[in-house]
């Protein structure tokens, strides 16, 4: 038996004005059919803000133990570009195993000042935000971060800079696609956006 099709304007005067506007809510606020399970997850994903908040996290290091590098890659577009400041006076592009690798060896290596020397395996580093401006637009965000780096224990004071992450979302989650830094002087003081 063929599904008897009921006309819109039949439909509208058997329910009323008051039945019709509630039918309306009622289908827009139900799922779409054609909805993926993908697009259905944005809405509660973590926001781009958060994501890389925790990627501060999970660089750092109480001492004693190393970051989880497999966690930190996992942050990550396998094609992703990394630019940081290593000198006063150069920047040098990583691919996402460069990064990593630039990281272990910096957690190996002695700092030195006047008699202290730190170990940041053994003494420890934390990388924290101070403070983030984050757009979103669809599956693209900007997220713009101004934090501060301090081995434990090493008597110097935290070194300021400012990153800029561009990531991608895939699969209802963010990747870093990349990520600028330069870092806070006194003749490159922190941004507008940042302060």
């Amino acid at each position: 038996m063929a599904k008897e099709i009921i006309p819109f304007r039949l439909l509208l005067a058997y329910l009323g004005r008051g039945g019709a506007c509630t039918l309306v809510v009622i289908i827009c606020l139900s799922p779409c059919q054609g909805q993926t399970q993908g697009s259905a997850n944005q809405a509660s994903a973590q926001s781009a803000g958060d994501f890389v908040a925790g990627i501060y996290e999970l660089v750092s290091s109480p001492g004693g133990s190393l970051p989880d590098w497999d966690k930190v890659r996992a942050c990550f577009l396998k094609e992703s570009v990394i630019v940081l400041r290593t000198s006063r006076s150069a920047t040098t592009a990583f691919s996402l195993d460069g990064f990593i690798r630039d990281f272990i060896d910096f957690y190996e290596r002695p700092f030195k000042r006047g008699e202290a020397t730190a170990l940041p395996k053994e003494s420890g580093f934390t990388e924290k935000v101070v403070r983030m401006k984050a757009w979103e637009f669809g599956d693209m965000a900007h997220v713009l971060v101004l934090y501060e780096s301090k081995i434990t224990g090493f008597p110097m004071s935290p070194q300021t800079g400012v990153d800029s992450w561009l990531l991608i979302r895939r699969d209802g989650r963010w990747f870093g696609a990349a990520v600028t830094n330069e870092l806070v002087t006194s003749e490159r003081p922190v941004p507008l956006e940042l302060r």
